[in-house]
Order: C-alpha cells, then structure tokens, then sequence
C-alpha cells in the first residue's frame, strides 16, 4: 500500500525520525492559511508546495495544459493560494505516472529547510528495501541526492553504496557510522546521521514497509539531517497488524477496478491486453498468461479468485474484466481441487444470466474434481460458452477468439 508524502513523514516522527515540516491542504484556501501559519511559526522567506500523488518525479513533472510544476516554492499568502489553484485539481504528468497523468486531490505546504547558516547545505540520497537475492534488507545511499538519482544510478553506478542488514540482528551502529563516513560528513552532522539512519531504519521494520526512500535526505546549514521528502510503501500482507495504517488508504490513487476487486477478496492487476483471464492459484494464473500470450493474445489482467471460487465472485470477475473495452476474449481456466468443477461450472452460468447479454467468446476450462459433470452442464446450458478439458484444448480457443 502507498502512501502520500505527508502521512509517511506523519508516521516517521513517531520513530524520531527528523523531517521537513509541513501541513496538508485540499482547498486553496487551506493552502493559504497553511502558508500563514508556517510564515508565523518561522523565519523563513519562503514555504515549498507540493502535489501529493502516488507517483515520484513531482518536481519535473508538469499539471496537464500548464507549464506549472509539480513541486513549487511561494513567498506570500498570495502566491500559495495561486498555485494551490492551479494545481488541485489539475492532472499531474511525472515520469513515473505515464502520459495519462494523476489527478492532484491535496498538497503539502513545507517549511524552508534551505535557511542559511554557519555550514553549506547537502543533499544525498537514502532507501531501504528488501534485497530477495541475498535475503537481507539493503540500505542504499548516494552523495548525489535529488531529483536525478535514476540517472546517477545508470551513468556513475560507484557513487551509490549499499549496506546489506541481516534481519535477525537488526541495523548495527558501526553501520551507520559507515554511512554518514561514506556520506563525508563530520562532528554534529555525522552524529545526527547516525540516530537518523538508526530510527529510520526502525521505522522500516515498525510499519512493515516494503519500501522507504528518502530523496533528499538534507543537511541543513546548521547541520540538522532531515527527510525533506519521503516515500513509504507498506506490505499489504502486514497491514493487519497496522489498522491506523491502513485507515490512511487512498482509494482514489488506485485503479477502480483493482478496488472494485478488492471489496470481493479477488486478486486483481490490469494489464494491457486483449484477453481476460480468471483463474483460481497465482501459479495457475501466471502459467495461464503465459499460455495466452504463447497463443497470440496478451493478458489483460491477472485474476485470481482464490481456491472458493463460487457464483457470486464469477459474477464479479467478469464484472470487472468486462470493464476494459480492450477485451475481445476471456478465459476461465479453474483447478478443481478444493472447489469442485461443476460447481464452479453452475457460478459461470448463474454470472452468465445475470449480466446479460455477452457478445465476447468465453472460454471455460475446468480440470480436477468432476470436471466431465462442469463440462457437461456448460456445454447443455445453450449459453455461448466454449468448454475445453486439456489446457491445449482451451490455448486453440483463445487462439481462434484473436485471430
């Protein structure tokens, strides 16, 4: 589950983890009551507004039909309420987001972090993930902080370090010395980077996250190490143990249908093809992909109902596939194992009446328990629905619904 920028730094100070301050706004004149509020709090010259999507690249990127940005710095009451205008609302277009964009529903009006003092200012870069191939969190991090850390990454590669933590034995203290050394700070700036890194580094594993990356992580000019910007991924499997967390889900940042899927305890992912799948396993699944696009098709969705499948979650998968206008087949492929054939066969043509007129070929192959019972009911139903038995069978079917 993603974040917003506000609600991860939001759950960061609950680990003592130091960050740039800011309220959240969805209305222009929040954003300038926000303003005013910071400007009375601070002596700074101006305050920093940002869009708040689910989607990296803010500060390049561009609102739709504009040529504002994502990531804007204002000097008055007035100026923040403009720009708060021209962004809620507005389609934000980042490289992370694609041509088709991400609507701006609230902001985040930051304090100035850049203020001047004794020290120059630094930015660097800081993220902590699972690396699956050594089985260990990784803590990866680069003096080049900033908005051009995928550049950095693929033209001068020696400049990002890691730091492997075995996740038995946590974040050790000489590794995070090693990297505020390998950071090149000193005296209270290499100090704060230590506690920084270690508290972050317990926020990582206290909310479950599947990944947190700070960029940048600044240094002020009095040596302070903050998170100016966050974002925080949790894993949805542990959100169980998180309801406050996931009480902050953002519905209107994901696809519709993967939601719509969700309320019915389906495993939903849109794809970019042309033929529907609905499969009971991941594994199945996946193998039913590859069958579909060995076939000449391409997966439109990965669809798992789950080993329970029955009419009422048949209904709602064809529901929910049927909403993609790229669709031209779909392909019902069921394992009898825990769920018997026939009864699944008895959901398809229930889902079947329901919804109605269906001019799209569906393809239906059950194998396991009763299988030749399913097959027989489909195929003496009088609905048009393609049956097939062997996998093979069921791939020539797709096959000729493409062609």
């Amino acid at each position: 589950m993603n974040l917003h920028e506000y609600q991860a730094k939001e759950l960061l100070k609950k680990y003592n983890v130091p960050v740039q301050e800011g309220i959240s706004a969805d209305s222009v004149m929040a954003a300038e009551e926000a303003y005013r509020q910071i400007k009375s709090e601070t002596n700074s010259k101006f305050a920093v507004i940002k869009a708040q999507i689910h989607a990296g690249g803010r500060g390049k990127g561009l609102i739709q039909g504009t040529e504002q940005h994502g990531v804007q710095v204002v000097k008055s009451a007035e100026e923040a309420a403009a720009v708060a205008r021209n962004i809620l609302g507005g389609v934000l277009v980042t490289k992370q987001t694609g041509a088709e964009g991400k609507k701006v529903n609230k902001i985040f009006v930051a304090k100035d972090a850049y203020y001047e003092g004794e020290h120059p200012v630094a930015e660097f870069y800081l993220s902590i993930l699972l690396d699956r191939s050594k089985g260990q969190n990784v803590i990866m991090y680069s003096t080049e902080g900033g908005m051009d850390i995928e550049e950095v990454a693929e033209k001068t590669p020696e400049k990002i370090f890691k730091e492997w933590v075995y996740p038995g034995g946590g974040l050790m203290p000489y590794q995070a010395r090693e990297i505020a050394f390998n950071l090149g700070l000193s005296g209270t700036a290499f100090k704060n980077c230590v506690k920084f890194v270690t508290n972050l580094y317990n926020a990582y594993i206290g909310t479950d996250a599947s990944m947190l990356e700070i960029n940048p992580l600044f240094k002020t000019s009095d040596d302070k190490i903050i998170a100016v910007d966050c974002k925080l991924n949790i894993d949805e499997n542990a959100l169980m143990r998180h309801p406050d967390i996931e009480a902050l889900r953002d519905v209107t940042e994901e696809d519709p249908t993967e939601v719509e899927a969700g309320q019915y305890n389906l495993n939903f992912v849109k794809l970019d093809g042309n033929v529907g799948c609905m499969v009971n396993g991941a594994g199945l699944a996946m193998a039913t992909m590859d069958m579909i696009k060995l076939s000449g098709g391409d997966p439109a969705n990965f669809l798992d109902v789950g080993g329970t499948a029955n009419a009422e979650t048949v209904e709602a998968g064809f529901r929910i596939i049927l909403k993609d206008p790229n669709v031209k087949a779909i392909l019902i492929n069921i394992f009898g194992g825990i769920v018997r054939c026939d009864r699944v066969a008895a959901g398809v043509i229930e889902a079947f009446n329901k919804l109605g007129n269906i001019e799209i070929p569906i393809i239906v192959r059950l194998q396991g328990t009763n299988a030749e019972e399913a097959k027989k009911l489909i195929d003496e139903s009088g609905l048009k629905v393609q049956s097939a038995i062997l996998l093979s069978e069921a791939a020539d079917l797709v096959k000729k619904a493409v062609a």
